[in-house]
């Protein structure tokens, strides 16, 4: 049977927030077979529970490796381990679609990427916005408003139980403008179009608890060559504040664009996974005056209601990965942008902790 015809067995690594629903998408697409769950804990009898059973569960990934053989590996482990899964992956002949970020350095991710041409396969990076109609939509708007632009964005998270777990082993590894930012740095590229020149950014250890030598809070500023300048904003924790958390907006000199999520942006729901991708409804203002200096048009509104949720956006990116092994789809770009926010991440990372402008 040929690749384009077969359905792909895959390996599931990470039974967590984002493995658990990469897995939801496998157990209900037509395409997919889950071959193995795998994880150090006891996320993967949980998650293996909440589909029926039946799955082979291992604790060691390369033992699952070598037990399943599978055709593709989705990795969702926490960032430090993902360079080494996935060119493990790739040294096994298998696909990889692996969440963001691509790797916990950008030579990491580099080599993450070499040893997917190596081995001809396919990989994908876990981008969820660009699979959302509302963000796509965000972006193309952003393009009607001229330049330059001014994006301002920023996703804080009043995190407690079992996610300031999750926050805190993240921050073993990443910061949140680095694990979050690369969503938002990835977006405000696509609105410019344009060569990211210079950054700058600022960062708080709120917490004991966070690792010595890391930050939970942090706050990014991109220059771009068009003129354009951008901010992004995240910080994990208790202590975090429910005011403002969730500010999505660009403007331009024709106007402005704003996702306006009463529901997702309204207290006590910044650690809800599911909301971060909420956009409920989109502003659109036109900023052209008339003779008397009122407004020509009245703001534009456009209702996202119908979106998809969490998990059907879970749902298109396995579709997505499907079709790119299916089809043979080239991947370059969608790598190299992988990579590019990723290196814009990590300079805003090092003018953090330098308290320096990082040139790019």
């Amino acid at each position: 049977m040929s690749e384009t015809a077969k359905r792909l067995r895959v390996l599931v690594v990470g039974c967590g927030n984002m493995g658990a629903s990469h897995a939801t998408a496998y157990h209900t697409l037509d395409g997919f077979d889950i071959c193995g769950l795998v994880s150090t804990g006891t996320s993967k009898e949980v998650l293996n529970n909440s589909l029926g059973g039946g799955y082979a569960l291992f604790n060691d990934y390369e033992a699952a490796l070598a037990a399943t053989r599978p055709d593709a590996v989705c990795i969702s482990t926490y960032p430090d381990t993902h360079e080494n899964f996935a060119i493990t992956a790739f040294e096994n002949g298998c696909h990889v679609f692996i969440e963001k970020p691509l790797a916990d350095t950008v030579e990491g991710a580099e080599r993450v990427a070499a040893a997917a041409r190596k081995a001809g396969k396919k990989l994908v990076v876990g981008y969820i916005l660009r699979h959302h109609p509302s963000w796509e939509k965000f972006v193309e708007l952003s393009h009607q408003l001229g330049k330059p632009l001014v994006m301002r964005m920023n996703l804080n998270q009043q995190s407690h139980g079992n996610m300031w777990q999750v926050h805190r082993n993240l921050l073993k590894s990443l910061s949140p403008i680095v694990d979050c930012g690369v969503h938002y740095i990835d977006v405000m590229c696509q609105m410019t179009r344009s060569k990211p020149l210079q950054v700058s950014a600022i960062g708080a250890r709120l917490s004991n608890e966070v690792a010595d030598g890391n930050y939970n809070y942090g706050q990014l500023q991109i220059r771009f060559e068009d003129g354009s300048v951008g901010w992004y904003e995240a910080g994990w924790g208790p202590m975090m504040s429910q005011t403002a958390f969730f500010v999505k907006d660009v403007i331009g000199p024709e106007g402005s664009v704003s996702i306006v999520a009463k529901e997702a942006g309204s207290s006590g729901n910044s650690d809800n996974v599911a909301a971060h991708t909420k956009t409920e409804s989109l502003r659109f203002h036109h900023a052209a005056l008339d003779a008397n200096g009122q407004f020509v048009e009245a703001d534009s509104w456009i209702n996202t209601e119908e979106e998809p949720d969490h998990q059907e956006l879970c749902n298109r990116e396995q579709r997505y990965f499907l079709q790119a092994i299916q089809q043979d789809t080239d991947l370059t770009d969608h790598v190299q942008d992988a990579i590019n926010s990723l290196r814009i991440a990590f300079a805003c990372d090092e003018s953090v902790r330098t308290g320096k402008v990082v040139m790019l």
